[in-house]
């Protein structure tokens, strides 16, 4: 039975929405994507924009001249493949900018939505269910960005470190690998300071690029759970119609709950239209880029270069993972929608008065109307989308095996 307790509204805290999106903001403030919210001064608008500008600047820098490398440096085939996973993720981290720049006025409204959701909580267990899922938000954000900031910075920095030796003329040169190679008719990295600069520059582009992906990662695993703790209010809500002693009131119950549920659906229907672009760039990038990760596994197998094949290791795990929370988010968000119908269908209906338990049958229909979380309005996220992204990846692996080696 639902505690009645009631919740003072002084008590329903604004610190509760700062910490459910709290680590998102420690990566999108600082490339200029987290929505503005009550900003009105004119200084703060240009560091954002400056900020947005230099973000930009860094990805162009550094993704032009390796796509002119990739296409036009006459170099093997296996060299230009070493480029095509780097250039690759950064071309993802700067879709998954631009989706965040582009859609900042959407996102800014979701979080309006949970922001009211938090203030229309009126008893102690809903909130706690909230607070439950907020929580559970919040770690997956947390392992997200551990694991895919630790994948990628020891892989970008492990590469910087290592030096090769050049021989021009009668003379010997060590200089360090970069990460992304750049074309060399724009500019020639292999010199010191250029080489230097370069290091840098593409090390900066990695943090946004990384910073971009894990924050969008991050707010679509927010959103998820907040939709998911609001399906779950819903279930106590009609628990409670049903062993509520008090007959009176149980129309205007139920009406509440098909409001609350049409509500959390119409959040469901934002989420989608706003992330699903950006979850077809991350599902097409890592199939991409989990083949070529395989594929310089094993050309490190080869010379048992146990540095490269760590780092091409840790790299492939970070990518798997970040696909994988966006098919579980994809998941679970289908699976609590179907549940509202079943919960509808297997409660105690048959105590309401005939003409309420008729109202049951809006629920149970709109629940068989999933909407279902997808990658460009093609592909349903879900555990088995997971499942065929690993699978495809070892395909395009084995048929880029074949036609190099």
């Amino acid at each position: 039975m639902v505690n009645f307790k009631r919740v003072s509204e002084s008590d329903i805290p604004k610190k509760y929405i700062d910490y459910s999106l709290q680590i998102n903001q420690w990566f999108l403030k600082p490339i200029g994507a987290w929505p503005k919210i009550n900003t009105s001064s004119s200084m703060y608008k240009i560091m954002i924009l400056l900020q947005i500008f230099i973000c930009l600047s860094l990805l162009a820098v550094t993704m032009i001249p390796c796509l002119l490398y990739v296409l036009f440096e006459p170099v093997n085939i296996k060299q230009k493949l070493s480029a095509v996973a780097p250039l690759f993720y950064r071309i993802m981290g700067a879709i998954h900018y631009w989706m965040l720049l582009k859609r900042r006025n959407d996102i800014h409204k979701l979080i309006q939505h949970m922001e009211t959701d938090w203030n229309l909580v009126q008893k102690i267990d809903e909130r706690e269910v909230m607070l439950q899922h907020a929580k559970f938000g919040r770690f997956i954000v947390i392992i997200c960005a551990v694991i895919m900031h630790c994948g990628l910075f020891l892989f970008s920095i492990g590469r910087s470190m290592r030096t090769t030796t050049i021989i021009i003329g009668n003379e010997t040169f060590k200089t360090h690998a970069t990460n992304c190679p750049i074309y060399s008719k724009i500019i020639d990295t292999r010199f010191s300071p250029v080489n230097e600069i370069a290091l840098v520059l593409q090390n900066l582009t990695t943090l946004v690029a990384s910073f971009s992906t894990v924050g969008g990662c991050s707010l679509a695993a927010v959103f998820a759970k907040h939709a998911s703790g609001q399906l779950n209010v819903l279930y106590l809500w009609l628990q409670e119609l049903v062993e509520s002693k008090k007959k009176i009131n149980t129309n205007r119950k139920l009406a509440a709950i098909v409001e609350h549920h049409l509500r959390v659906l119409s959040f469901i229907s934002r989420v989608e239209s706003i992330m699903h672009k950006a979850s077809l760039a991350e599902l097409m990038g890592c199939t991409i880029i989990l083949c070529l990760m395989g594929y310089y596994s094993i050309m490190a197998w080869e010379t048992f270069d146990t540095a490269k094949i760590a780092s091409y290791v840790i790299v492939y795990l970070s990518m798997a993972f970040n696909i994988f929370i966006f098919c579980y988010i994809g998941e679970i968000i289908t699976e609590q929608c179907k549940r509202v119908g079943e919960m509808a269908y297997m409660t105690n209906w048959y105590n309401l008065h005939h003409k309420t338990a008729r109202g049951l049958i809006l629920i149970i229909a709109r629940s068989n109307n999933v909407i279902k979380i997808t990658a460009g309005k093609l592909f349903h996220l879900s555990i088995a989308t997971f499942g065929d992204v690993i699978k495809t990846s070892m395909v395009y692996l084995n048929f880029l095996r074949t036609m190099t080696m």
